[in-house]
């Protein structure tokens, strides 16, 4: 038989029940915002001219430039729009880049865990090895933040067989890991359902700029095209927009102009009253909130 993950069972979105969001909003829209560390010449992560290349002094500074510049143009932007973002943060930014952390709280947007670092993967490591990478970066925001992250996306959007298994273990209430549906979906553990919220591999700067050498203006395009076509659909049914930004990317300076257009096309839009500005907690918490037999998988 062909291999399969047993994790959620097949739902056409045509045939689901419907059911809103908070004051009968139709589409829920959150920015992921990637924050994270690479080692130095070691490890692994994305080069300026390529998916990948060899780890040197300048891909590491390439993205650290994320980390000491990027990320504030991002935050600027996010205020003069008056706009929610989640943030999805390797544990060592705590360590790095602490500044960056008080800027979120302050901020109060949502701290997902997003690994240790992202020059590592989990997949390929052993069950105890995973476990042990979840429970540092775990622990890590705990410590410094007082509470567990609700959220988690792991190193390169990469699991083992046994991540879902881990992450519910560990306390957490959703992931953002499967990109599969653009509804949240209720999926399969070994100790109880974990919620999926949508996170594109799509309207994704890494994949559409660097991987696929698509120009800024190219991905704001999509992110405008994307968003028109599901507010649309959402007259019928619930749908969730996600965008998913990286600080060393999109926080270049010349690719500010044309990402604060499109993000001003979203929150001008003319059906603004039907679309829900949030964060991926509270699509989590609306969904934990909500009676079963209604989300996929419930």
């Amino acid at each position: 038989m062909l291999p399969w993950h047993q994790r959620y069972g097949y739902s056409p979105i045509t045939k689901r029940p419907d059911y809103s969001w908070p004051d009968n909003k139709r589409l829920a829209c959150y920015i992921a915002t990637n924050i994270e560390v690479f080692a130095f010449e070691t490890g692994i992560g994305p080069d300026p001219i390529g998916a990948s290349d060899l780890q040197t002094h300048r891909n590491f500074a390439w993205r650290d430039y994320g980390n000491r510049i990027g990320v504030w143009y991002l935050f600027d932007l996010y205020e003069e729009l008056g706009l929610p973002t989640s943030c999805l943060i390797n544990s060592a930014v705590y360590d790095f880049h602490p500044d960056i952390v008080e800027r979120v709280r302050v901020r109060g947007d949502d701290i997902v865990g997003h690994g240790r670092t992202n020059a590592e993967r989990q997949r390929g490591l052993w069950e105890i090895d995973e476990q042990r990478l979840i429970a540092d970066a775990t622990q890590t925001i705990v410590r410094n933040e007082g509470r567990p992250p609700k959220g988690w996306l792991g190193g390169s959007v990469t699991e083992t067989r046994v991540t879902l298994d881990l992450l519910k273990e560990a306390g957490y209430r959703y992931v953002l890991d499967w990109p599969c549906d653009d509804q949240p979906i209720w999926m399969k553990t070994r100790n109880g359902p974990i919620l999926s919220v949508p996170y594109p591999f799509e309207l994704n700067d890494i994949g559409q700029i660097i991987q696929r050498g698509h120009t800024t203006r190219d991905f704001c395009d999509m992110i405008v095209d994307q968003f028109d076509e599901m507010v649309r659909r959402s007259v019928d049914r619930p749908q969730v927009f996600a965008l998913s930004l990286h600080t060393f990317i999109v926080g270049q300076p010349f690719r500010i102009p044309p990402l604060r257009k499109a993000l001003k096309h979203i929150i001008e839009h003319p059906k603004k009253d039907s679309i829900w500005m949030t964060r991926a907690d509270a699509i989590s918490d609306h969904c934990y909130a909500m009676q079963a037999g209604i989300i996929p998988g419930s």
